[in-house]
């Protein structure tokens, strides 16, 4: 990895409809509950965590000229994120994401709306070269088209720039199979390593996933890192392999804590920590997330990660 140069984030910026009931749910029927609108995607989510962790961030995106997007727009560069080359479509309307919440706060199910990243073409990209080469790294995630896919992974093997790949959902983890031998680091949770891995990962406990990432290594992946929920993380590379626990807390809002934790493990990659290290960075960010009702802490910082880093 290149000592100096900034991390390019490449994928979503939406916004966030997130609806938590009071009580269980009944399906057909209106249950009283909390409606909320924040800023999410994945990419814009790691983005903004990098960002607050004092890293030099770029985010490659594509928003509407509705109020969304210029909300997107104005809290990335108050975060310290370059905007500069996200594209700003006329006439069309930013991505959102709706999410329906269990009354413990974790996902129960979304709808994504996306069509605006279609913006994102081999054409776009290959416009960006001059970010590509300056890179340390790269962040993706899979929302991108398969087409669009294939080309930033290619100028990334052109200018030598590990590549960082989020699944973001069970039926988008699908298309980064054909290029794993081409992956830094994946984070999946279970149901998107299942789509990735297949029969090598039928159960969800803890044996099966660390099978799982050993078996994401053997593929080509030099990280491999599983996310298990409430059972914590577990992670291989080529040398070593580990667990790390979740913390017990209490889960205001799910949403994010995936993003959060990619973005603390990349921090301690960049500063060369040991991987169980960068692994409990990001289990500490995770959780700190999962406390807040924003998919990005606002008050996230270095500090505030180490005072709370998992032993």
């Amino acid at each position: 990895m290149k000592e100096n140069g900034h991390v390019l984030v490449i994928g979503a910026a939406n916004l966030d409809i997130k609806g938590r009931p009071d009580l269980p749910v009944e399906r057909g029927s209106s249950t009283p509950g909390t409606i909320r609108r924040s800023l999410g995607g994945v990419a814009r989510n790691i983005a903004e965590n990098l960002a607050r962790l004092e890293v030099d961030t770029v985010l490659l995106t594509s928003v509407g000229d509705d109020d969304a997007g210029a909300r997107i727009l104005g809290q990335a560069a108050g975060s310290g994120i370059d905007i500069s080359q996200v594209l700003t479509l006329e006439g069309q309307r930013t991505g959102a994401y709706m999410a329906l919440l269990t009354e413990n706060g974790t996902l129960d199910v979304g709808v994504d709306d996306m069509a605006v990243l279609t913006a994102l073409t081999p054409a776009y990209f290959h416009g960006q070269r001059p970010l590509f080469e300056e890179s340390r790294l790269a962040v993706i995630d899979a929302n991108l088209t398969p087409e669009a896919l294939e080309v930033v992974l290619q100028l990334c093997r052109d200018y030598q720039v590990p590549v960082c790949a989020d699944p973001t959902s069970n039926l988008l983890a699908e298309r980064l199979c054909p290029h794993l031998p081409h992956l830094y680091m994946t984070v999946p949770n279970v149901q998107e390593a299942r789509s990735i891995c297949g029969d090598v990962f039928a159960e969800a406990d803890r044996e099966a996933a660390q099978a799982a990432a050993a078996h994401l290594v053997s593929l080509g992946v030099n990280i491999a890192v599983i996310t298990l929920g409430e059972y914590g993380v577990v992670y291989a590379d080529a040398e070593t392999k580990g667990h790390i626990p979740a913390i017990q807390t209490q889960v205001v809002d799910s949403t994010g804590a995936g993003d959060a934790q990619t973005a603390a493990i990349i921090f301690g990659l960049l500063e060369g920590f040991p991987l169980d290290e960068c692994i409990r960075l990001g289990v500490t960010a995770a959780t700190l997330t999962l406390r807040s009702r924003d998919a990005v802490r606002p008050d996230l910082s270095v500090d505030l990660l180490y005072d709370e880093l998992v032993i």
